[in-house]
């Protein structure tokens, strides 16, 4: 599956990512870029990373930028009996340029084909920028739980319906 846009970054030089499957080779680097995304305790380790992506039902997209063909971030999802976001990163500059929208529309259009008719995914309670974004993007607050993250951070786990299929 390949996506493209055009966005614009924090610089506001256009640039074209293109969302492509996740390949074996990938994971150095976005394990790096979670690394960078989030702190101890919330960030993923090479291993906890390489299973979610391998995990059954489970799919990564990474978008690439079109200019240079470098990782402008990516979401890992999981279909079951409701959609899962794992996580969704994307590196500093390309912050607030539609990247992270269009990663995860993109992911709750694979898992409303899977069949998902909900998406849940968790949040650090005091990440307040993810929270505003989820919001924006229809997600309510079910409910918080307690020491969810290795580093002791309550999260909140957040829900969004999907449309009924067609």
């Amino acid at each position: 599956m390949v996506i493209s846009t055009t966005k614009e970054m924090k610089l506001e030089c256009p640039v074209a990512f293109t969302l492509r499957n996740a390949e074996p080779d990938d994971l150095q680097a976005l394990w790096l870029i979670d690394q960078k995304c989030f702190p101890g305790g919330i960030a993923y380790s090479q291993a906890e990373l390489k299973f979610f992506m391998r995990r059954r039902g489970a799919f990564t997209l990474v978008a690439v930028d079109g200019e240079n063909r470098k990782i402008g971030g990516f979401i890992i999802a999981h279909a079951g009996v409701a959609g899962h976001i794992i996580t969704i990163d994307v590196i500093a500059a390309a912050r607030r340029s539609g990247l992270g929208s269009q990663l995860l529309g993109a992911a709750e259009d694979r898992l409303h084909r899977a069949g998902c008719r909900t998406v849940n995914l968790e949040t650090a309670v005091d990440n307040r920028g993810a929270l505003c974004f989820y919001k924006r993007h229809g997600y309510e607050i079910i409910e918080s739980i307690p020491g969810y993250y290795s580093n002791g951070v309550d999260a909140l786990l957040l829900s969004k319906s999907l449309p009924a299929a067609s």
